[in-house]
């Protein structure tokens, strides 16, 4: 929308936008659209959770008392939950604490120190890498930073990774692993397709150590009365004879309690024995009373897919509000996401700014995930890609950060152009 213009007309839009922005800067907000942080209307939904074990018989099930040691793996039937909600047996499932990211931390965690199935351990290996598909989820690369292995950005596309890329990545025998966010991925809100997820779960990578971290942590969180639908990827591996190479994660972090959920996390015998056996020394067991309000207050998938309409009651308003102004102020400037569920947006600015739109919007009040985060090491090649998270602040605050943002991708794009 800037590039035709002459000279003499940036000059004048620059100044005329950066009026409207001091404006802003005078009303001196303080509003924070950093993280995914389900708001406190959500939070509501879960209250049923605070009475649905309220006494000691209630504590007590066929397989247990729930206050007591035992059960490493989790109860029976919160296994039976959470693998409904991850399309796998039972069987299959750990059950873990509040969070899946602790699964996935331990995860990396064994495979450094101890080896996955009898291989060499990581961390006594010359070489290291992970596949990362950007933009993509901060914590992963995080957990990746922090022990040392080194990245490799791989494209994110509309169908998912750019499978053309990650299956000439898996013949490097140092590549160890992919992270895939495979519903709603963090950030763009796409779906892998059934192309993408039968391409990943047959591959044949030259590390017999290689594990697809599969990290569904949106599987049930559709905005609309549609279907949304994922292929099963645990089937798909089986019917391409790799059972071991995906483990799959979840968690009820944002269906429930975001710091009082559960997780859980699925994958073959070895893989799954290999886990327990380090489980074992490093716990006695997870949560079990927790674990058992999680099944009395959502019973079965159906009672979760019920509990998913109410959030998407409150969340839904908050994400047509974010499109809306996008269209209305940014069209023909910047490009974004408009997903179909999930906790975020993708917004990409005009090239070389997005960094510039952050410090802007700081400097005005409005915090969000800093420009890069989306990106290895934090290193947007483009220096263009926000994540956009919208389920905190009520409709009217975020409103007024979006338009706010709006004026910052201006100014930052017509700075830009002027500064020669």
């Amino acid at each position: 929308m800037y590039t035709n213009l002459s000279s003499e007309a940036l000059g004048a839009e620059k100044k005329t936008i950066s009026q409207i922005y001091e404006g802003y800067c005078e009303k001196k907000l303080k509003l924070n659209m950093a993280r995914g942080i389900p708001s406190t209307a959500q939070l509501d939904l879960s209250e049923g959770l605070l009475t649905a074990v309220d006494s000691s018989e209630a504590c007590v099930t066929d397989e247990c008392d729930t206050r007591s040691y035992g059960q490493l793996d989790g109860l029976k039937e919160a296994k039976i939950l959470m693998a409904a909600i991850m399309e796998v047996p039972p069987e299959e499932v750990i059950i873990g604490g509040t969070a899946s990211l602790n699964l996935m931390y331990d995860t990396i965690t064994r495979a450094m120190t101890r080896g996955i199935c009898g291989h060499a351990p990581w961390g006594r290996q010359d070489s290291v890498k992970f596949i990362c598909p950007s933009p993509g989820y901060d914590r992963h690369f995080s957990i990746c930073q922090h022990f040392g292995i080194e990245m490799i950005p791989c494209a994110m596309g509309p169908q998912g990774p750019d499978m053309d890329a990650v299956e000439a990545l898996v013949r490097d025998p140092a590549v160890k692993g992919i992270w895939c966010v495979p519903k709603f991925q963090n950030p763009t809100g796409i779906v892998y397709s059934d192309d993408t997820v039968r391409r990943i779960a047959a591959l044949s990578p030259a590390a017999p150590d290689f594990r697809v971290l599969w990290d569904n942590a949106y599987a049930v969180h559709g905005l609309y009365d549609e279907e949304s639908p994922l292929l099963n990827v645990r089937q798909a591996a089986l019917e391409a004879g790799n059972a071991e190479l995906v483990i799959q994660f979840t968690s009820t972090s944002k269906i429930t309690f975001a710091g009082g959920g559960i997780s859980a996390m699925s994958a073959g015998p070895m893989t799954r024995a290999w886990s327990l056996e380090s489980l074992f020394i490093q716990t006695i067991c997870y949560d079990k009373v927790n674990q058992l309000r999680h099944v009395r207050f959502l019973k079965d998938l159906d009672g979760v897919r019920a509990q998913m309409r109410r959030q998407a009651e409150v969340l839904r308003p908050k994400f047509e509000a974010v499109d809306g102004i996008l269209t209305r102020d940014l069209s023909g400037l910047a490009s974004w996401t408009a997903p179909r569920g999930g906790y975020f947006i993708s917004l990409d600015v005009f090239p070389g700014t997005a960094k510039r739109v952050v410090a802007l919007l700081k400097q005005a009040g409005v915090t969000v995930t800093g420009a890069g985060a989306t990106w290895p090491y934090g290193r947007d090649p483009e220096d263009k890609n926000i994540r956009i998270a919208p389920s905190y602040p009520p409709v009217s605050e975020l409103c007024t950060a979006m338009e706010l943002l709006c004026v910052c991708a201006k100014l930052a794009a017509l700075e830009k152009l002027t500064e020669n």
